[in-house]
């Protein structure tokens, strides 16, 4: 058959992509039109995504790729959960979207739990509690009287909004809408009882629309305006580690698989036919989401590359010249064996600080550990620690999913990091399949498949991303040389010398 293409746009916490896919019927070709950043800006003490910006970044990668292929059939949009913004009863956008690094929404959820115990509120959405959620920045805006809450007609998450100023239509797709902690997940759809609680009116919650649904054609100004043809928006799953998911390409059903996607953050999870809403998945730290076919992925999100990314930037500003990943790993692995450990998801490596390397260095030493100030040590101290961190959390999936794992799959851009995938895979002593590099991209062309009437299930679009693929397996090869560093990390974690 004659190539299709669709065009994907996939956007991260650091960038963005526009990546046309050519399909012959059997797989899928992508190539990358157009790319741009994604830095979000701090102004009167409060982190904001540019969101205008990255409309005008859309607005390019449209035009570029379709002058380049006027033939494309459809356009769908994902990128990062977690955050979004309003519009009022006008259709006009009211403010910029907050960030979730953003401090106020992190430093008032213990005043939200004093209304809704964090038990209680995992019980109602069954997602994870994690305060980067949608939900803590409703409450900051309560917490401010915010007019956000006082004008708003609809909330939409930022692919959402996204598509809005595409179409002129305002929906809210579902596994997006799971990140913002007000669905019952069971039911799939809202669970009004959350904002009830909390005294915040819940009119703002509208139409959720699932994966493969047709938004509607590209609106006549915006076509008027890159001087395009218009072309059909589909919602794919708009949560960027939902079309992830979506994308891996395991097609054999008699293997028990774990998944982690490796970016900003690191999202270890497993894919569930339906929510695991249990107290123990609640005390372990996981909770739920959806993916696309109306499944479910029990997921922990880890604080991942983020703290090594912030390492780099203040490394190129201290040296004054660029430093690649490349450079990075190799100082990494030249470093030997780590000496100190850290807990990724410690406050302190969490949000937005200037001196990343200094705030490892200032962990270790109250946890009485010693680390030298370079990047090698760093570097490796944070691989390993993130590798640590993983090994830990598979084994409390196996645990809550009461199965034994036979193969890990990475997907994202750390799998780009061939040392720490292997690092990986000897941690946990399982094969670990990494790839294919746009697994993200090759979810959302799944779901507008889906729409154009290509594919029906979930099962042959992962055929199709099989066909699609370069999957890169590591084998373990050092099994058990982990195990005394994991018992030094479950006690310098445990230690409440580092929480001083």
């Amino acid at each position: 058959m004659a190539k299709k293409r669709f065009l994907i746009f996939d956007l991260g916490a650091s960038n963005g992509r526009a990546i046309v896919a050519a399909y012959d019927g059997s797989k899928a070709e992508m190539e990358v039109t157009y790319r741009f950043e994604n830095t979000p800006i701090i102004a009167a003490g409060t982190l904001y995504w540019d969101i205008l910006r990255l409309f005008s970044e859309l607005k390019k990668g449209l035009q570029v790729s379709m002058q380049q292929y006027p033939d494309i059939l459809s356009v769908a949009v994902d990128t990062w959960g977690c955050d979004f913004g309003f519009i009022d009863k006008n259709g006009r956008l009211l403010g910029n979207p907050v960030s979730y690094r953003d401090a106020y929404r992190h430093q008032r959820s213990p005043l939200l739990y004093k209304t809704l115990p964090r038990r209680v509120l995992f019980h109602l959405c069954a997602g994870s509690t994690n305060e980067i959620m949608g939900l803590y920045q409703l409450f900051s805006y309560k917490c401010d009287d915010a007019p956000e809450l006082r004008e708003g007609y609809q909330l939409l998450m930022i692919p959402d909004l996204l598509n809005y100023f595409l179409t002129g239509k305002a929906c809210n797709e579902y596994t997006n809408a799971t990140m913002s902690l007000l669905c019952d997940q069971r039911k799939k759809t809202w669970e009004r009882s959350i904002l009830a609680r909390l005294g915040i009116p819940d009119s703002f919650l509208r139409n959720l629309v699932m994966p493969g649904s047709l938004i509607g054609p590209l609106q006549e100004q915006v076509c008027e305006e890159l001087g395009i043809n218009p072309i059909s928006v589909v919602a794919p799953a708009t949560h960027d580690t939902a079309s992830a998911v979506t994308g891996i390409p395991v097609t054999d059903g008699s293997k028990n698989w774990a998944f982690i996607s490796m970016g900003t953050w690191s999202i270890v999870g497993m894919e569930t036919r339906q929510p695991i809403i249990t107290d123990r998945v609640f005390d372990s730290g996981y909770g739920n989401n959806a993916i696309a076919d109306g499944r479910n992925m029990l997921v922990n999100y880890i604080t991942g590359l983020w703290i090594i990314q912030q390492c780099r930037q203040k490394w190129i500003k201290d040296l004054g010249r660029d430093i690649s990943w490349p450079e990075i790993v190799k100082e990494s692995e030249k470093a030997g064996p780590a000496t100190a450990y850290i807990d990724v998801d410690d406050s302190s490596f969490t949000q937005m600080i200037p001196d990343m390397p200094g705030a490892i260095i200032e962990y270790c030493r109250r946890s009485g550990q010693k680390l030298e100030n370079s990047i090698a040590a760093i570097s490796r101290t944070v691989y390993e620690s993130l590798v640590l961190k993983y090994r830990a959390n598979l084994k409390t999936l196996e645990t809550l999913s009461g199965t034994t794992l036979d193969q890990l799959n990475i997907v994202g851009g750390g799998i780009q990091n061939h040392t720490l995938c292997q690092w990986t895979a000897d941690a946990i002593g399982i094969p670990v399949f990494a790839g294919p590099a746009e697994t993200t991209s090759m979810g959302n062309l799944l779901m507008q498949l889906k729409c154009a009437g290509e594919i029906s299930t979930l099962e042959q679009g992962r055929e199709i991303s099989l066909k699609s693929s370069e999957v890169i397996r590591y084998e373990p090869t050092a099994i058990g040389q982990w195990d005394n560093a994991a018992k030094k990390i479950e006690a310098i974690i445990s230690s409440k010398v580092v929480k001083a």
